[in-house]
């Protein structure tokens, strides 16, 4: 049969540098000088546990006040869901559709593309990569602007009467759902997605 892979060909590549080299057993990267890995030891393992927390965050995320500000001289909270719909009702949807999609259908998206794949490991069939790939590389990038609406939240939601902006505080709510974020890049990064073609199908 004729190796279809770089690991049937005893090659490996470097998870800090990226140099690929012949790999051999507790042999180190000749060129930076990290430990040699054919495979992230127990990453499915890792991306599940940290996808888990994940998924338990979500509920302070979007339960829990994510803003606290005064208006008028009143104290008033806003949570994600509260936030977004308050930016509607003043008449700002372009920018509650982007807080919208950011902060609860992308999270969401996240959490379910990252545990579809993982369930597509963990079975004993064997996977079709391709779709697999496509769905992992849509995550890990879209994981890269995760952070954009809690600054848009945290600006709007107090713009909302008059334009006047006093003392914006972020509620327990915004450190959650930073949880969130942070939790689902560190699930993706920890997948490897070598893994599919070890079990990919023929």
């Amino acid at each position: 049969m004729i190796p279809t892979s770089a690991r049937e060909l005893g090659l490996c590549r470097c998870h800090t540098c990226g140099l690929l080299v012949r790999y051999q057993p507790s042999l180190s990267c000749p060129r930076c000088h990290s430990p040699l890995q054919m495979r992230i030891p127990h990453s499915l393992a890792w991306s599940w546990g940290l996808l888990a927390l994940a998924t338990f965050m979500l509920l302070p995320a979007n339960l829990l006040p994510i803003t606290h500000f005064y208006n008028k001289g009143l104290l008033q909270s806003d949570t994600i869901f509260s936030g977004i719909m308050a930016l509607y009702r003043s008449k700002m949807s372009g920018i509650a559709t982007i807080v919208l999609t950011a902060s609860i259908i992308v999270p969401i998206g996240k959490i379910l593309g990252l545990g579809w794949i993982c369930w597509q490991l963990q079975r004993a069939k064997p996977v079709r990569r391709k779709r697999q790939l496509i769905m992992y590389r849509i995550i890990d990038f879209i994981g890269r602007w995760s952070m954009l609406d809690l600054f848009v939240i945290s600006l709007m939601v107090a713009l909302v009467d008059r334009g006047v902006l006093l003392n914006v505080r972020a509620g327990p709510g915004a450190t959650a759902f930073a949880g969130v974020v942070v939790l689902t890049m560190m699930s993706a990064r920890m997948l490897d997605t070598r893994l599919l073609w070890d079990k990919a199908s023929r």
